[in-house]
């Protein structure tokens, strides 16, 4: 063990035994853990840090940003002003993320009708 190491569990152990841990927000609950096991060891810290910092993959924003398009165009009429704009907007990102290898299926709800179909077929 590294004398970094030895020296952080040695602080550990004083302080469990001085009792500092026993009043800790969720003590004696399991641990919830994030499944990151696609994720390669070495990424896995600071992949964690961007999530806790509230940051999003690229693909993801672009997907976010996408679902949020679509829903503002069901909102509005086609002779809205802004409604080209937006549709312009949405086009590209949803170029991008096939660009990226991304499903967009889910733009346009067709992954949504198809398990329904799917579901009532085995019914």
């Amino acid at each position: 063990m590294w004398l970094l190491d030895q020296w952080a569990e040695r602080h550990i152990r004083d302080a469990q035994n001085r009792g500092e841990f026993d009043a800790l927000p969720g003590s004696g609950e399991p641990l919830i853990l994030d499944d990151d096991v696609h994720v390669p060891p070495e990424l896995r810290a600071g992949y964690r840090l961007l999530k806790n910092a509230g940051c999003l993959p690229p693909e993801l924003e672009q997907r976010k940003e996408a679902v949020q398009l679509t829903d503002l165009l069901k909102g509005i009429r086609e002779d809205d002003p802004r409604y080209e704009e937006l549709q312009r907007r949405l086009t590209l990102l949803e170029f991008k993320l096939r660009q990226a290898g991304l499903n967009t299926d889910f733009l346009r709800g067709e992954y949504a009708d198809k398990l329904l179909n799917k579901m009532n077929e085995e019914s």
